[in-house]
């Protein structure tokens, strides 16, 4: 979505502007901020001049590939943000956008007071997010500290105290501290829509018939049943050599304590064929074996 203002003839002179602009502001409906912002080639903040300041040399900043492009994770994005942190640079190294350039122009209100931010970092520290009037005039920055490392987090910043206030710059500081050695911090999707969880994948019902079967009575082996793993529901039978069926079950709580009609079956081999599944997955695992009765 981008910033819009109602257009005027601007004043010529810098007093007359500074003394004038609130008033534009508040006679020119302001749209939300450019975002999110993804830095996809097509995307939204990649074109953009991000200036980086106090971080020695200031290597610039950088767009690249997604060190963690986990479809199913945090973040599946093929492009992501690049800051390189130099031991040389201060805690407060970081990367703007200009004044009224990229981001836009936008007030905080309900719909924006919190900013998220993703980030992939190799150590725990603060990030900071500021935002900037076009005077340069700030209530200065809001730190949160990441808690994963070598993972996508998202973090969550609340400008909750900076309603009605409008802004045309924002700051990021992506590691705020003192630095023995140069960090690699990642970010993405600034101005992104919470994060919800991708739920994990339904697990498969599985199948297994044991294939000997002792119910003597001692306590050990003494029914049969099929082991199965995330199944609800389950249809198992028992034969004999001949094709006669002694055992019926039809749940997955079924078992078979080697009887045919209240008296011990024979010694012998038995044949079991079963199937079971579950609700969640279409795969219904089918099993048939030769089991070995032994007394």
């Amino acid at each position: 979505m981008h910033a819009l203002v109602c257009l005027r003839d601007w004043p010529t002179t810098p007093m007359k502007k500074l003394f004038l602009y609130p008033l534009l502001l508040a006679a020119c409906p302001l749209v939300a901020q450019n975002g999110p912002i993804d830095f996809e080639p097509n995307g939204i903040g990649q074109a953009w001049f991000w200036k980086v300041f106090e971080d020695g040399s200031n290597p610039p900043l950088e767009f690249v590939a997604n060190p963690d492009p986990d479809p199913n994770g945090y973040n599946p994005s093929p492009t992501v943000a690049k800051f390189t942190a130099l031991p040389q640079g201060a805690p407060f190294a970081g990367c703007e956008t200009q004044h009224g350039a990229g981001v836009g122009t936008f007030t905080i209100d309900n719909s924006n007071k919190i900013i998220r931010v993703m980030v992939y970092k190799n150590t725990i520290s603060d990030v900071g997010v500021k935002l900037v009037r076009f005077d340069s005039w700030s209530l200065g920055e809001i730190k949160v500290a990441n808690t994963k490392i070598n993972e996508w987090e998202q973090l969550e910043f609340d400008f909750s105290d900076h309603f009605g206030l409008t802004y045309d710059q924002l700051v990021f500081f992506p590691d705020f501290r003192s630095r023995s050695q140069t960090e690699i911090i990642y970010f993405d999707n600034i101005f992104g829509e919470q994060y919800t969880p991708v739920p994990p994948a339904p697990d498969e019902a599985t199948l297994e018939l044991p294939t000997i079967f002792t119910p003597n009575g001692d306590g050990v082996n003494d029914v049969y049943a099929p082991k199965m793993t995330f199944a609800d529901w389950a249809e198992w039978e028992v034969f004999t050599r001949n094709g006669q069926r002694v055992f019926y079950g039809q749940t997955v709580d079924a078992t078979w304590d080697g009887t045919v009609n209240g008296r011990p079956a024979p010694a012998g081999v038995y044949f079991v064929r079963a199937r079971c599944g579950n609700a969640d997955t279409s795969p219904e695992p089918e099993a048939a074996t030769a089991v070995h009765l032994q007394r």
